[in-house]
């Protein structure tokens, strides 16, 4: 149901006019009063494509100069709930969340829907759900031996929720010339007597050459306030099981859209690319070692999808610092921070003395026990 007064939309039950959510374990809106299933609502004759990066980035830069700034969803929207009545706020770049009042799970319109964004692509549905997540936060939390006990007990300080996080996933053509040179290893011996050793050096020779490198859904977060390498740790995405893009798959779970967008975010993914042709140069090269003195990159085609992915996210405030615990909302991987407890590494560290005396006494006493044996 779309409410344009605030450019809002929920999904009422037809039989019960509570909410229908996205059901993970069904992969269907369901009611949670009384079970009604809804079919997700998709156009057959649309597919998740790809969009032409540079096309993409003169258009947000024209809209740019012709508005005098691209408009940030930032800050905060206050709306009424369309079901209770009460006050709900969006704060920053959240798009779908709960009325705190009633629960109804309701998303922002004016978004995905302004000029001045990029539309979404497609969504990787959830495949994890509540119980899963929850068992691998528990498993993952309980393995992690030197963090405090407090920091265990995040069911009671922590936040849980699943959300949808603004992803920018990257093709790319990559062709690159090369200037460098070639090391061979080769050993000699050297000096006599004593003295006599075998050293190792390097027999180098110019070289240069090209390579082609292909790059497929090089994947960048888009959003901030997120611990960037344990994010990248989540990887890797099955992004061919994207869908083209619908709100249904939002509702009852958290979104966000991008913070960085598609020109920004091209940074972070420019660096894996640079990475990556660094060592194809280096393998191309070959020898035992590599001395790489110039390295020219030009693309062909460059193409990028707007997606969005599902996250598990714990936060835990813990002595006033916010730690972070994900989990890919698909294939389950884990990943995260966690504290560490002074005095469970102080108590290990004793024991580890305590039992090295140990050993050394026992050694000390069979070693003694044998000289005197022999001795007699």
């Amino acid at each position: 149901m779309l409410h344009g007064t605030e450019q809002t939309r929920t999904y009422p039950c037809a039989q019960c006019g509570g909410q229908l959510e996205f059901d993970i374990r069904a992969q269907l809106l369901v009611c949670p009063h009384c079970g009604n299933r809804q079919e997700i609502v998709e156009d057959a004759g649309r597919a998740v494509v790809e969009q032409d990066l540079r096309r993409a980035v003169g258009a947000l830069r024209q809209v740019s100069v012709v508005a005098g700034s691209v408009k940030k969803f930032a800050g905060e929207k206050e709306i009424v709930c369309q079901s209770c009545g009460g006050h709900t706020t969006f704060t920053g770049t959240l798009t779908a969340t709960r009325c705190p009042y009633c629960a109804t799970p309701i998303q922002r319109d004016d978004v995905h829907d302004a000029p001045e964004r990029l539309a979404v692509d497609g969504v990787l549905p959830f495949q994890v759900d509540h119980s899963t997540a929850k068992k691998a936060i528990e498993d993952w939390i309980d393995s992690r031996w030197f963090a405090p006990s407090e920091f265990k007990k995040y069911k009671e300080t922590g936040s849980f929720t699943s959300v949808y996080m603004a992803y920018f996933t990257y093709d790319a053509e990559a062709d690159t010339i090369y200037d460098g040179r070639r090391g061979d290893e080769y050993t000699v011996t050297v000096g006599s007597g004593d003295d006599r050793r075998t050293e190792t050096r390097v027999r180098w020779r110019n070289v240069s050459g090209g390579v082609h490198t292909s790059f497929d859904d090089i994947a960048v977060c888009a959003n901030t306030g997120l611990d960037r390498t344990h994010v990248a740790a989540l990887e890797p995405w099955p992004t061919e099981g994207a869908k083209p893009f619908s709100a249904e798959y939002v509702a009852g779970h958290l979104c966000r859209t991008y913070d960085h967008d598609v020109d920004q975010a091209f940074g972070e993914a420019r660096q894996r690319i640079d990475e990556e042709v660094r060592t194809t140069v280096k393998a191309d090269i070959g020898g035992d070692r590599q001395d790489i003195r110039r390295m020219d990159t030009s693309f062909g085609a460059m193409t990028f999808k707007h997606l969005l992915l599902p996250i598990w996210l714990l936060t835990v405030i813990f002595q006033g610092q916010p730690f972070q615990v994900m989990i890919n909302g698909v294939t389950g991987e884990v990943q995260g921070q966690r504290p560490w407890s002074k005095v469970k590494i102080g108590l290990a560290v004793a024991a580890g003395v305590i039992l090295a005396l140990i050993l050394v006494v026992l050694w000390s006493s069979v070693g003694g026990g044998g000289g005197s044996g022999g001795t007699g």
